[in-house]
């Protein structure tokens, strides 16, 4: 299991860097211990933020309810906990680390 993933139970818990104002939400590999993504939206008045929980909520197949951000809220360094993923993306993502 890669660095920047914990699976707890019923839920998945995700270390992340994001990169706000790329032209496209997207998965970019590795970033250290954490999976690196690029968001398609401005680090301004929580944009990015919901740009982030959105595209992982509709990538896990889960309500964006089931998203939490858990750390981060101004950081690039984030922690997401997904509950109750549906899809899992990430197992395509582990090449990427």
């Amino acid at each position: 299991m890669p660095a920047w993933l914990r699976d707890e139970g019923d839920a998945l818990v995700l270390s992340l860097h994001v990169q706000p104002g790329a032209a496209h939400t997207s998965v970019d590999g590795a970033h250290g211990d954490s999976l690196k993504l690029k968001l398609a939206a401005a680090p301004v008045e929580g944009r990015a933020n919901a740009e982030l929980l959105r595209w992982l909520a509709r990538a896990f197949g889960v309500p964006r309810r089931n998203v939490l951000l858990l750390r981060g809220e101004t950081a690039r360094a984030k922690v997401v906990r997904i509950v109750a993923p549906s899809l899992r993306p990430d197992r395509t993502w582990v090449s990427a680390s």
